[in-house]
Parts: structure tokens; sequence; C-alpha cells
């Protein structure tokens, strides 16, 4: 029964992210090359039950090592070279297998690996977000296996801030490795339009209607949005949400504390479709590199986005921090980190899976950490990695990381399960198309109701 009970779970899981529309980051649009879950072989109990539940920690020699992750553009591939790259001099014996899976901003990269680990045929080492993404999915369906003895070996359990080791635990147990943190309020804005028309970015919900007031009238879009996948547009509402509520009522919607239908959620609602009214309008034709992009031409004054957009900036089109362009916490969020953490975790039944700790480590080290981040925009998970290493936003970031109240992201899997995300993705494509808040409201209770114990 128990068997049955899991892999009911695992089924469960297919189904979700079949349907799944948030991600982190994402790849270049019209790259997809995802194989139809249809193709892969049938589930196989025996996968499971070979696999070892905690296996120590030991020396690899020789072989390969499969890596499955969605970093395929925007300063993640450079980052994930970078690692690879360090892992390569590290381990010169062992073959790097690049899994990477393009399309769909992670979608279908999730698709894919779902249809893998149930097929009995898995990585050696996969992508996974810290929080509800990982541990009421691939935990709960005892897909992964725990490495505590990992971070006893490498000494990580005073390196990682703890509520960041909590988010990747079950049971005390720890589940995958932290490579990066990703800050997902942030209002990216074009420094010349604001400088050339005398607007300073705006912090709160009445500055930031002022000035997208004030840039309407002169005929420049003031938002940019990419809602091509829906997750962009429920990072905005996830962002009006954590600023209307603050960080400790919004993180009680995750726990069942705080309802949907409050007050204060149908506040968020309406302050949203306000936000809306300043977009651009082919937003639903664009990704989110797409509406960067407009800010980084000055055809659009700001963007709300995770910070690997600042990855996007710097590294794809060689835009300078706080010269080309500026950022600050989205409005009413200062003191707040809507915090998103890619992680690395090893399935059960991996084929390598003494390379694939051997990767781990790179990953969980500070040379690894800052090798990466760089790149990629986001900042070390480790507290000791060397912040000289970062420019102006990546210092800016660590420091407000060290005192901010951290809440997790709905977007992006962290806050609460991947079923709750998928229906909160699909209410909120319809709001931006009809703007009913009573509509949202009911569709985002009832998601709540069905999804959040």
């Amino acid at each position: 029964m128990e068997l049955k009970r899991k892999w009911g779970l695992m089924i469960s899981a297919v189904a979700i992210v079949s349907l799944m529309l948030s991600a982190c980051g994402g790849s270049k649009s019209g790259s997809d090359a995802s194989p139809s879950p249809s193709d892969s072989p049938k589930p196989s109990a025996s996968a499971s039950a070979s696999a070892s539940e905690s296996a120590p920690a030991s020396q690899a020699s020789g072989g390969q090592v499969e890596i499955f992750s969605w970093w395929t553009g925007a300063g993640e591939e450079a980052g994930l070279k970078g690692l690879i790259s360090l892992f390569s001099s590290k381990h010169q014996d062992i073959e790097v297998i690049n899994a990477a899976v393009a399309g769909g901003a992670g979608t279908n990269a999730k698709a894919v690996l779902a249809s893998r680990m149930q097929g009995g045929d898995p990585p050696d080492a996969f992508q996974v977000h810290g929080g509800a993404e990982l541990n009421t999915g691939w935990v709960a369906a005892d897909k992964v296996i725990a490495l505590d003895d990992l971070y006893a070996s490498e000494g990580w359990a005073d390196k990682f801030p703890k509520d960041l080791i909590d988010l990747v635990s079950k049971d005390g147990k720890p589940y995958s490795v932290p490579v990066n943190i990703h800050r997902g309020n942030v209002v990216f804005y074009n420094k010349k339009i604001f400088d050339d028309n005398g607007l300073k970015a705006p912090t709160t919900f009445d500055e930031f209607f002022k000035v997208a007031d004030a840039l309407k009238a002169k005929g420049i879009t003031p938002l940019a949005l990419g809602d091509k996948e829906p997750w962009t547009a429920t990072m905005v509402l996830e962002n009006v949400l954590l600023g209307v509520l603050g960080a400790d009522d919004y993180k009680k919607l995750w726990t069942n504390e705080l309802s949907f239908d409050d007050a204060k959620v149908k506040q968020s609602l309406e302050t949203f479709k306000k936000m809306l009214t300043y977009i651009n309008d082919d937003h639903a034709a664009r990704n989110w590199q797409d509406a960067a992009q407009l800010v980084a031409k000055g055809d659009a004054a700001m963007n709300i986005m995770g910070d690997w957009a600042k990855g996007y900036f710097t590294t794809d089109l060689k835009l300078e921090a706080n010269k080309d362009f500026g950022w600050v916490p989205t409005p009413n969020t200062a003191g707040s980190f809507m915090v998103i953490t890619d992680t690395f975790a090893i399935p059960k039944g991996a084929k390598n899976e003494a390379n694939a700790k051997e990767w781990l480590k790179v990953l969980g080290s500070v040379e690894g950490q800052d090798v990466f981040n760089p790149l990629k925009g986001s900042i070390p998970a480790r507290i000791d990695a060397d912040k000289s290493k970062y420019d102006v936003y990546g210092q800016s970031t660590i420091e407000d990381f060290k005192t901010a109240k951290l809440a997790p992201s709905m977007a992006h899997g962290s806050a609460a399960p991947e079923g709750f995300t998928t229906q909160a993705n699909q209410a909120v494509n319809i709001f931006v198309t009809n703007g009913d808040v009573d509509q949202a409201l009911k569709a985002l209770k009832a998601a709540q109701a069905s999804s959040i114990q």
C-alpha cells in the first residue's frame, strides 16, 4: 500500500508538472525540444527498490555525471558552464553530461524530469527550487536521497543560513544543496528615462502610480510585462501581496492562517489590476527576456522581475549596474526579501550517485558559488562567500539579505505545492484578461482549500 501511495504521488506530480507554468529564470524562447511524456518508458518499481536511502559520501573515480537543469539562456547558461568547467578541473576523469532542457522557462524541463523519474531513468542530479517544490513534491514522493552525510562531511550546517537549510529539509534531513539566492521583489528601471524626466524610482504604491502617470503622459510605457508564460504576471501579483500584507501576513497565506478571501488580498488584486493599466499592449506575446529588453532599450521604463534579469542585463546585454539600469524593491517591500533558491538534489536510483555527490560538493563550495552567481545575477547561498567578486547590485543584495524578512515565492513553487501554483497561474492568466477581482478571489480561495494543508 505504501508503494502504491508513493506512485500515486508521483503520477500526480507528472500530471501537475505537465500543466505547470511557473519557473525561475528561463531559456531562449522557441527552443523547446522536450520529448512527449508519452514517449517515455513505463514506470519501473525496481528503480526505487534498488536505490539507497542515504549512502555515505564516497570518493568518485571516473565515469560520468549527468546534470539536469533548465539553465540554457540569459546568464544562467554562462553560470552553468562556469560550474561545469570548475568541476572538470577538479575531476578530469569524470565526463559531465549537460542535460539542460530548453523552452518554456523551466516548464519543459520539469515535465521531462517527471517523466524520466517515473520511468526509472533519473539523471544523476537535478535542479529544483527549495521549499514546497522540493519537499511536497520529490521528498514526499520518496524519490530523492537525504544528504545529511554530505552536509556533515562538508561542514555546511553553519555555512548556509538556518532558514535556508530549513527550506531544503524535511523531518530534520536536508535533501538538496542551494547554489544561489535570487531576490524576486525587484523593480529594474532604465536610468536614462528616469534621469531625463526628473523622476525618482518608486518605493511605495502611491509613488509608483504617480511615476507611472508621469511616464504615460510622456508617451513612455511605464511597466514592461511579458506574460507569454503566466508566471511573470503571478510574480507581479505576489509582490503586490507582499507589499500590501507585509512579510508576516504574506507567509500566513501558506499556512492557512490567513484566507485568500481576506480584505487585504482583495485590496492587493485591486492594486494589481490598476498596475496592469500601465503595461505594454503586446505583453501576451512576450516572455520575460523580451520584457526586460524593453527596459534595456529604453522602450519601457520599469520591469518587475527576479534578479536573473540582472544577470541578463549584465552578462548577455553587457549593461552596467547603476549606470544603465537601476533597481529598488517593489512598492512597499523594502525590508522584505522574496527568496527563490535554486538547489540540486540526487534522485534515488541515480546511476552515478558518488559522482553526483562530487558535483554537489562543488555547488556548495565557496569557489563554486562565486563562479556561478556573478554570471547568473544571483547572490551566494553561503554566508562566507567572497563579496568582492560581486558587482554593486550583488553587494547591495547580499547586505539586504542579511537583515530582511524572508518570504517564499508563490510563483516559483517555494511557498505552496505545485497544485496551488498551477491553479494560481491559471487564475492570474484569466485575471490579466478580464480584471474580475471577485472571480480571481474565488479561484485563489479554491486553490488554497484544495492544495494547502
